[in-house]
């Protein structure tokens, strides 16, 4: 009998253990602190679907971006810049309208209160270009409004990416189209610094970059053959239009030998 108990003892302590081990396994993703509890924690139902907090966050950025840019693009139009930047400054005040009309909808519809001025940190670039004139204004006009538009362009990627919620992914696709439009119509100003963009994201990177090893000069390097279907596949879609000096994707038509290289 007493080597009965003292087996049943061992067997129950093991037992324990094995379940003390468990238990954090089993019980992390409800934990306090971890990704998942931190979404939980800042989200509310919505008919729409789950409203997060990064949803929110995305919300207001859109409203704020409106509330400096609008007017950085106003200031633009009146003072005396080249055609280029006006054109910029006309996108941003067609662009930040219209986004922002949606914007206002969207807050409205899901009850997320807005503000009504810039940050401090918004009003500060305004500032700085207020008192720039020349080329030193049109400097700080591309690169302020470029980098701008830089950072919250990844902020929209991540929000279209994991937001459930059907109206903040429409918000979010039509800011996407926006920004990228808007960081276009900037670089054609031909004032923008792309080496002062480089440093400032080398500088806010915290890991090591990765991908191929580097060129060597002078070295060529195989062509990669062209990824498409094949058989008989019929499609009625278009590629996107290249920028203009671009290669052009489009496959030719076997019947037109006008276009046909020789």
């Amino acid at each position: 009998m007493r080597r009965i108990n003292g087996t049943a003892l061992i067997i129950a302590a093991l037992a324990a253990t094995v379940g003390a081990l468990a238990f954090p396994v089993w019980s992390y993703a409800d934990r306090s602190g971890t990704g998942q509890a931190n979404v939980a924690a800042g989200t509310v139902s919505t008919q729409w679907g789950p409203l997060t907090a990064q949803d929110r966050d995305l919300i207001v950025r859109v409203r704020l971006a409106g509330l400096w840019e609008l007017p950085a693009g106003q200031q633009a139009m009146e003072r005396p810049t080249s055609a280029a930047v006006k054109e910029a400054a006309d996108h941003l005040i067609v662009g930040h309208t219209d986004l922002d009309k949606r914007v206002r909808i969207v807050a409205a519809q899901l009850g997320v209160e807005l503000p009504n001025q810039p940050t401090e940190e918004q009003q500060g670039w305004l500032n700085e270009m207020t008192a720039a004139s020349g080329e030193e204004y049109e400097y700080k006009f591309a690169n302020l409004l470029r980098a701008a538009h830089g950072k919250i362009f990844p902020a929209i990627g991540a929000v279209r990416n994991s937001t459930r919620n059907t109206l903040v992914r429409q918000l979010a696709s039509d800011a996407n189209q926006t920004v990228l439009d808007h960081i276009t119509v900037l670089e054609k100003t031909g004032r923008v610094d792309f080496d002062a963009i480089a440093n400032a994201a080398a500088n806010a990177a915290t890991s090591s970059p990765s991908g191929p090893p580097a060129p060597v000069p002078g070295q060529l390097v195989p062509s990669a053959p062209p990824a498409e279907a094949t058989g008989n596949v019929e499609t009625t879609s278009q590629p996107s239009p290249g920028a203009p000096g671009t290669v052009n994707t489009k496959r030719p038509d076997p019947q037109d030998t006008a276009g046909v290289l020789r």
